[in-house]
């Protein structure tokens, strides 16, 4: 009952990425693969921590900690309590539908759930919208819609399932707001001594 369960979820799965990635265009072909190049974001990575020295200032030491631990945790965990452990073939590694995904730049690795870059994405922009809840106005809604266009540029490239993605975002703000709790115990702590 509960094997036909997942192979039900599986199918709707398969077919909801199949329909999501066959659309394509030359012009979406190039940005969702710069979407999906990490070195791409840079800069943004950049302004965040800009944003960050703008208003924690002495904290920023300690903001950026934070944030590498959030990076990680969610993608240490992506691979080795995910991956590594269900196994499931990236659909461009899977025989059964594999002529006809599109796969725009490399397959990347055999298994994909779930998926790192969603987990990653979606771990920063938790930790981040709560590290910036009630000092800049929208940052929350901007930072998970640029975690769902990274994420969303994993199917239209054909490398995740869009259940790795939404396994990845589950855990990576899982992740981010641990850490984030984490955070401000030792902020506190450190004001304490101070």
């Amino acid at each position: 009952m509960v094997s036909d369960f997942i192979d039900k979820i599986k199918e709707i799965d398969t077919q909801l990425f199949l329909f999501l990635n066959s659309h394509h265009n030359m012009f979406f072909d190039t940005l969702m693969y710069w979407m999906s190049y990490k070195f791409f974001w840079i800069p943004l990575y950049a302004f965040f921590l800009f944003l960050v020295w703008k208003h924690f200032n002495k904290r920023t030491w300690l903001v950026a900690i934070a944030a590498a631990l959030v990076i990680v945790m969610s993608d240490q965990i992506s691979v080795h309590a995910f991956k590594d452990v269900f196994l499931r073939y990236r659909p461009c590694h899977n025989l059964l539908i594999q002529s006809q995904v599109h796969v725009n730049g490399s397959c990347g690795g055999t298994y994909g759930f779930i998926s790192s870059h969603a987990a990653n994405c979606f771990a920063l922009a938790m930790f981040l919208s709560l590290l910036f809840y009630n000092r800049i106005k929208y940052f929350g809604i901007s930072v998970f819609i640029w975690a769902a266009i990274v994420s969303y540029s994993r199917i239209y490239n054909g490398v995740h399932y869009p259940a790795d993605i939404a396994g990845g975002a589950i855990v990576g703000m899982g992740i981010g707001a641990v850490v984030y709790k984490l955070f401000l115990l030792v902020d506190s702590r450190i004001e304490k001594i101070e």
